[in-house]
């Protein structure tokens, strides 16, 4: 495989004639670089004038390797020619290197340019680009490319360090200025100063001009091949990096200028992406492009500037920007505990959701770079301060965690690198159960960023004053600091929207929802068969009881349940009903004998919403049974009410209906967090005074 390496533009804020005069002075042998160990003239041309002149030599290295591996090589030492061709006119120096030693089988290339800075003919500009290929090593060619990359990485690294001791070096002699190259007089012409051409060399942008922190565009720049980067650009705005991964920066920008046409990312995003995939090009590129394609699909470089956020997330969504932490990073501060997850995912869908973490998302980008700008030092991400109080098992309502699940997929994605460190406060025993579900999508280096904190473990040493300025910790972790967060709250069931009408949105995100709909009917209870293979497992479910009082069951049998082919409504005279669920509990079965009760019978009213866990005991047959609740007659008067008399001949009072849904965890994933699988009834954390628990999943579900 080929090796590559491209320099960013370096910059000298020193006349080329000056910077000639130092590089002139590494040879024949430089102290500074050790494995430079001699250097001899095989040849040297001028033109007539005098202008160009073209130097070779014969460079002796010596390649920091294992004794063994020189020893099988047969050599103490590499040659390589070096071709330099100096344009005195142009201001120009070329340097052309190749291997002479085993040079039938690596092939390493390097080409050297000095130029004049083209916005300032008094600052001097260096480009490197190189390229190694190994065709055959005695067998250790892994092995040779590795020690010869990390040879050439430190070799560049000191590169500039040479020029600028050289240049001290100079300083001291008393040589600050030397005159330009000026064409030899000629008899008959006169000898006054000829005009110089000006210098071809190519476009660079000024530093800042192309960063994008002082304009207002979106994450996506227009760029062309001549626009480059330079060292002091990349060291200011970006950070401090290997050559080999300001190489990988480089190459990667520059095949997006060849082949991207029009916008093309900022530098910061690229390098994101670098960082994701450990600074492996192709990687990246396959990573970057798809996540370009997927930008222009749902357009979202245009998101902030066209998104609305609907007023129930400015109502209920308890999350915000909220200063900077105390490496000057954008502080996002989400009060998970607090919201109501079900709720806005009922009344918003799950695209809507999204939107706003890609909102979030955008907005982080743009703070960012507003901050690199202001304490004058790279900043690529943010930190995330997570507050769990009041999370319980209502947060981990299955279809919010398959929400939770696709915004993390998307901007892992998308938007890799950008969190810089998550501080996770006042977790509870919940925690562990909604971290064994998120955690197999989150990138390692990204969980690694992860800090979590029990109770108020957060206020002691190694907290969160660690990380967060005191003066600017909200008020609720025990600050003095007003957060402008919405308070969040329970959103009203009367905004939930049906199954129907979420499904019928266009330009998802997401797929279609999860929740299936079911009538009961008196005398015929809605029945769902679920079969266990492996004892321990959790069945998990969440109802709403959108219209009627019904009563929730749970049933095991050892044996399968044929279903009833007979109508179970025809006794009652009503044949036009629709669909019925057929009946998995035979009318003959004995109960204790041939099925038993696994869960205390749950009574559910008209607009409940109930959310449970079983862990089975034995594998078998588990039947989940929603029946019709009647109302208990009127004790006053054993005579029926009228009402009620007219009630029992409507269909309508024969029938309740409810949205649900179910789902089978396997043992070993929560195995160590079942004392957290509780029930919730009717109820949100601590929000709501109405608050509930049915305990009864619990006590009657987990053996001792």
């Amino acid at each position: 495989m080929v090796q590559e390496y491209q320099s960013p533009v370096r910059v000298y804020k020193r006349p080329f004639e000056v910077i000639m005069a130092a590089y002139v002075r590494r040879f024949p042998k430089c102290p500074l670089i050790p494995v430079f160990v001699d250097s001899e003239m095989i040849g040297e041309t001028h033109n007539e004038d005098g202008s160009v002149v073209i130097t070779e030599r014969r460079c002796t290295i010596d390649i920091d390797a294992p004794r063994l591996l020189k020893r099988m090589a047969g050599v103490e030492y590499l040659y390589f020619i070096q071709k330099n061709t100096l344009n005195r006119r142009e201001r120009t120096l070329r340097i052309e290197v190749h291997n002479e030693t085993f040079s039938n089988r690596v092939f390493v290339r390097e080409c050297c340019n000095y130029t004049v800075h083209p916005e300032n003919e008094d600052w001097t500009c260096f480009e490197q680009t190189a390229s190694l290929d190994i065709k055959s090593f005695f067998g250790f060619e892994s092995t040779a490319e590795k020690i010869a990359m990390k040879q050439y990485a430190s070799s560049i690294k000191k590169g500039k360090e040479i020029i600028e001791y050289y240049l001290r070096e100079l300083e001291e002699e008393g040589v600050t200025h030397i005159p330009r190259w000026t064409p030899p007089a000629v008899s008959g012409t006169s000898s006054a100063r000829r005009q110089l051409p000006p210098s071809t060399a190519r476009a660079i942008p000024v530093n800042g001009a192309r960063d994008g922190l002082h304009s207002k565009d979106s994450e996506l720049l227009t760029g062309s091949p001549d626009d480059k980067l330079d060292a002091d650009y990349i060291r200011r705005y970006l950070g401090d990096f290997t050559p080999l991964q300001e190489s990988c920066l480089i190459r990667l920008r520059q095949w997006l200028q060849e082949t991207h046409k029009g916008k093309i990312p900022k530098d910061q995003h690229v390098l994101r992406f670098l960082r994701a995939r450990d600074f492996n090009l192709d990687k990246a590129r396959e990573l970057l492009c798809q996540s370009l394609t997927w930008r222009k699909q749902h357009q979202v470089d245009f998101l902030l500037d066209t998104w609305e956020r609907p007023h129930l997330l400015q109502e209920y969504y308890t999350g915000g920007w909220h200063h900077h932490d105390r490496e000057g990073r954008p502080l996002y501060v989400l009060r998970l505990g607090q919201m109501d997850t079900k709720g806005l995912v009922r009344a918003l869908g799950e695209e809507a959701l999204v939107r706003q973490m890609l909102s979030v998302n955008e907005e982080g980008l743009r703070r960012c770079e507003e901050n690199t700008r202001v304490f004058g030092r790279p900043i690529s991400c943010w930190t995330c301060l997570v507050d769990l109080d009041g999370l319980n098992m209502r947060h981990l309502w299955r279809p919010g965690i398959k929400a939770l699940l696709r915004i993390i997929e998307v901007v892992e994605a998308n938007y890799p690198e950008t969190l810089g460190r998550l501080l996770i406060l006042r977790a509870p025993r919940v925690f562990p159960v909604l971290w064994t579900l998120v955690s197999p999508l989150i990138d390692e280096n990204t969980r690694k960023k992860f800090l979590v904190y029990a109770g108020n473990d957060y206020q002691g040493p190694g907290g969160l004053v660690d990380y967060i300025d005191r003066e600017i910790i909200p008020e609720f972790l025990g600050g003095n600091c007003m957060c402008d967060i919405p308070d969040g709250g329970i959103v009203p069931k009367c905004l939930y929207r049906t199954a129907e009408e979420l499904e019928s949105e266009e330009n998802r995100l997401l797929t279609d929802s999860i929740y299936k709909s079911a009538s009961v009917f008196k005398g015929a209870p809605y029945e769902m068969l679920i079969e266990i293979t492996e004892a321990s497992s959790v069945i998990t479910w969440d109802f709403d009881v959108c219209k009627g009082d019904v009563i929730f069951n749970i049933y095991h049998s050892k044996r399968a349940p044929q279903p009833s082919r007979k109508d179970a409504l025809g006794t009652h005279g009503i044949a036009s009903l629709g669909a019925v669920s057929p009946q998995l509990i035979d009318r003959s079965w004995v109960l204790g004998q041939d099925y038993s009760m696994v869960e205390k019978a749950l009574t559910c009213r008209e607009g409940e919403s109930v959310q449970g866990s079983h862990v089975t005991r034995w594998p078998g047959f588990y039947i989940l049974q929603w029946r019709f609740h009647t109302s208990p007659p009127c004790t006053v008067s054993s005579m029926p009410r009228v009402d009620d008399v007219l009630a029992s001949l409507q269909v309508s009072s024969h029938k309740c209906k409810i949205m649900f849904y179910t789902e089978v965890l396997s043992s070993h994933d929560f195995r160590g967090s079942m004392t957290s699988l509780e029930s919730c009834h009717s109820g949100f954390s601590q929000l709501s005074a109405a608050t509930t628990s049915s305990s009864q999943s619990h006590a009657s579900s987990i053996s001792r």
